[in-house]
């Protein structure tokens, strides 16, 4: 079986690659990246450097018997026509070209982003509308892909399509990947200590799903191997990180903060560059409904393994200890002495 990734060397790329390198099945894996890496492949796959928003794909997919999207721009999160041209138009150019190619199965990686405002008290299930939050380029973006993928659909049955919703997701070797992309490179990694977190913000409808990224690539895994599954599935463990979970963990106090207070510090540091992150964040955040995994659970024979605070501990030891993985959007390396390159090329405006 030949698998083709986009986005290989990210966060769940690198957990996906892991995850079919022990699949008997799978003979050869193709890892497209904008950026090809310095370091050897793992096993049964080739680098293959590419860019989804320009790139001739179709001699890439040819002969895959399943072709994997994962490949996303979070930033620049301050020029939203280059995430634009990645995330929508990239994603459809993937699908079109997935379909050429003759390629009989696409599993894409949407996410829990997508979803319209819902109840944090409960889990939906994958029926809750998928039009996203609008005041979040990530989730507008996320909610114009699915439906771009149910046209798709429409257009060519004779493809299986599944779309993975998953959480937050979380890995020790990704640390650095998620630093930059959401605190920046002003947070001190030595101060990333439990002991060193007094105070956690607490608010009602600040409760987030997570998953670790070992999990996750399982769920890709299985949609990949599992013939008859198509459309959508929730992916997240248990139990939602809110702030008295997480100050539990932290062993911090949890503090009631309201909602127009979060977003303003948000985007008041966006606009002074000290971080990265734009505040349709927050607002995605506050907005998403928790999600209800028993459709995967059913149909794919998944549950995580560990979970969603295990995985939110490894992520905080990864970053105080600026962990990392040889690949471009994960490797410390590419920031530079004491992180200049991410403070010169602007925080939020690009990605290493």
């Amino acid at each position: 079986m030949r698998v083709v990734v986009t986005g290989a060397t990210g966060n769940v790329g690198t957990a996906l690659l892991r995850a079919l390198r022990d699949e008997d099945a799978v003979t050869e894996i193709v890892g497209i990246a904008r950026r090809e890496p310095s370091v050897a492949p793992p096993p049964k796959t080739t680098w293959v450097r590419a860019d989804v928003s320009r790139g001739d794909l179709e001699p890439l997919f040819e002969g895959a018997d399943c072709v994997v999207h994962l490949a996303w721009l979070i930033q620049p999160s301050r020029d939203e026509t280059v995430t634009y041209a990645t995330n929508v138009k990239g994603s459809a150019r993937v699908f079109e070209s997935a379909a050429r190619a003759g390629v009989p199965a696409v599993v894409y990686a949407s996410s829990i982003g997508t979803y319209a405002p819902g109840p944090k008290d409960r889990g939906v299930d994958e029926a809750w509308p998928a039009t996203g939050v609008p005041s979040s380029f990530y989730s507008r973006h996320k909610a114009a892909v699915e439906r771009a993928l149910e046209s798709f659909e429409a257009a060519h049955p004779e493809v299986r399509v599944v779309r993975l919703r998953p959480g937050l997701i979380f890995q020790r070797a990704a640390a650095t990947g998620i630093r930059r992309l959401f605190a920046g490179p002003f947070l001190p990694s030595p101060l990333v200590r439990r002991e060193l977190v007094p105070v956690v913000p607490r608010h009602p409808r600040l409760r987030a799903q997570a998953v670790h990224a070992d999990d996750v690539a399982d769920a890709y895994r299985r949609a990949i191997m599992t013939p008859d599954a198509r459309g959508a599935f929730n992916i997240a463990a248990e139990p939602p990180l809110d702030g008295d979970v997480v100050a539990r963990l932290l062993g911090a106090k949890a503090v009631d903060v309201p909602a127009r207070v979060l977003r303003a510090g948000a985007a008041l540091s966006w606009r002074l560059r000290l971080q990265p992150s734009e505040p349709g964040w927050v607002d995605m955040g506050l907005a998403v409904p928790l999600m209800d995994c028993t459709r995967a659970r059913e149909e794919l024979g998944w549950t995580p393994a560990r979970g969603a605070d295990d995985a939110f501990l490894e992520l905080l030891a990864g970053l105080r200890d600026g962990a990392g993985h040889p690949t471009p959007p994960l490797d410390p390396g590419t920031s530079g002495p004491m992180r200049v390159r991410e403070v010169l090329t602007g925080v939020g405006r690009t990605s290493r």
